[in-house]
């Protein structure tokens, strides 16, 4: 995603940075290259022209030359002026009063619509509402087959309304909706293999028959330049309220994504970004802005966490601190990463983790949690409890039931010791912070303390955040807005 308009990005910004005071031909020479690793990655070059123009004229101020940081000043004006062609703020699905409410998708045939349908009905689903899908692609072979079975595999149903005209299938869903309860009905209509009047009148005829109360255009991430001809025409004859980015994954430029909001003044709704049904996210143009800039997505990161914690974690979390660490505890973490996108995902996430990902060659073996998996489910009941009884003999045993080496079991049982040796600092900080009381644990001259650095954050350049409930960051929210500070500053 974005590959290599953020290498090229940050090519650029690593050389203003070895510079103590920028030239008008430094800036000029910068956005000669921005300008260029926008076109390279098939961003339209009258998004392009404008987009350098601004952001030249806001660096070449004086403000801006003459500070003493000049190079992190250009990149705040990129970051800024990538937000805004970005949307600026998050664009959210809004609901009416009526019942049901009424979401049409349009798009070309294979930009993913119907996929983007159930991904959306899943997220509708986790949110407490009860969508029902409606199959009025009647001219693809298998097209409502294909949204039934994935339908099903997340308990969501699907009107079919078999060898009627398109229409009458979006109103016989709403009625269905009505006669069972259900609050959304998502319209997945036809495509085309190119822009056509046929299709485009049907799905004006669609929108006029069940007036939804959203229209989504669905756009293939990688089609490129023409992304613009085809956002333009279906805005100009359906009057889209939003896009869905699908296959966001799937192109290292991406670039003519970050020229739908331009052209078209709609909002990015969300992206697609995998296969799964929980692959659809919401778009927020900061974070993607500061993603593509190898600033990372510290807040998504968060909120993936938060998602994959349930209380069976907590509870085992509070377990871990009085009892130490597990096999089974460090099974269950590695299904917890798994879930929040893998490694890959999560590297992708952090402030220059897409650029070391991509100098990597963008590989990243994920197979080696299926081999931790292996190794573990080889490991008997008191073994996983009490992983510190394994001897040379029992590595041997558990090595050949795993199918793995001896030397890969003792690569499993070092990354254990690590993780235990950690929980019992946490357990040793938790203690102590438990003795100091509400008051807090004073020091020999009677100042409160803070708790100490927890082990690896220095690592990440971020020491001195361990004054959590000590006069520290108020909530999570703080604590965050203090990481991203700090590794801004980094940069």
């Amino acid at each position: 995603m974005f590959d290599s308009l953020s290498d090229r990005l940050n090519d650029t910004f690593d050389r203003l940075r070895g510079k103590g005071k920028l030239t008008e031909a430094d800036i000029t020479s910068a956005m000669r290259d921005i300008r260029m690793a926008l076109l390279e990655a098939d961003v339209n070059f009258k998004v392009v022209k404008e987009f350098v123009a601004k952001t030249k004229e806001r660096c070449m101020t004086a403000e801006v030359m003459e500070s003493l940081s000049p190079a992190q000043n250009v990149v705040k004006i990129v970051l800024d002026e990538l937000t805004e062609m970005l949307g600026s703020t998050e664009s959210k699905l809004v609901f009416s009063n009526r019942i049901p409410n009424v979401i049409m998708l349009v798009g070309l045939q294979g930009s993913g619509k119907t996929t983007a349908a159930v991904k959306l009905a899943y997220q509708l689903k986790k949110q407490g509402r009860s969508p029902l899908l409606a199959a009025c692609d009647v001219y693809r072979p298998a097209a409502a087959d294909q949204l039934a079975t994935l339908g099903g595999e997340i308990g969501v149903p699907v009107f079919r309304g078999d060898g009627e005209h398109p229409v009458d299938i979006a109103k016989g869903a709403i009625q269905e909706a009505v006669d069972h309860l259900r609050d959304v009905v998502i319209v997945d209509t036809a495509g085309r293999l190119q822009i056509d009047e046929q299709m485009m009148q049907e799905a004006v005829d669609i929108k006029k028959a069940v007036k939804p109360d959203q229209v989504l255009m669905v756009v293939d991430a990688m089609t490129g330049q023409d992304i613009v001809n085809v956002v333009s025409t279906f805005a100009e004859r359906t009057d889209f309220d939003g896009v869905i980015i699908s296959k966001l994954d799937g192109d290292a430029r991406g670039g003519g994504a970050l020229s739908v909001r331009q052209v078209t003044g709609k909002p990015i709704k969300f992206v697609s970004m995998g296969e799964k049904p929980d692959s659809l996210e919401p778009f927020y143009p900061d974070r993607m802005a500061k993603r593509i800039l190898g600033m990372g997505d510290v807040v998504g990161i968060i909120e993936k966490a938060q998602e994959a914690a349930d209380a069976e974690q907590l509870e085992a979390a509070e377990r871990m601190l009085r009892e130490g660490f597990t096999m089974n505890d460090m099974l269950d973490q590695m299904k917890a990463v798994k879930k929040m996108g893998g490694m890959k995902g999560i590297l992708g996430m952090l402030p220059g983790g897409q650029r070391a990902l991509n100098q990597m060659g963008g590989n990243l073996d994920e197979g080696i949690f299926d081999k931790n998996e292996a190794i573990i489910m080889s490991m008997t009941k008191e073994e996983r409890l009490r992983p510190s009884i394994i001897n040379g003999q029992r590595r041997a045993r558990i090595a050949k039931g795993a199918g793995v080496t001896p030397t890969e079991v003792n690569s499993l049982m070092k990354q254990w010791g690590e993780m235990n040796k950690m929980m019992g600092r946490m357990r040793t900080m938790a203690n102590q912070a438990q003795a100091g009381g509400k008051k807090g644990k004073k020091d020999k001259k009677g100042k409160k303390m803070r708790m100490p650095n927890i082990p690896g954050l220095d690592a990440m350049g971020l020491g001195g955040m361990g004054g959590l409930g000590t006069g520290g960051p108020k909530s999570d929210m703080d604590l965050l807005r203090q990481m991203e500070a700090q590794m801004r500053n980094k940069k």
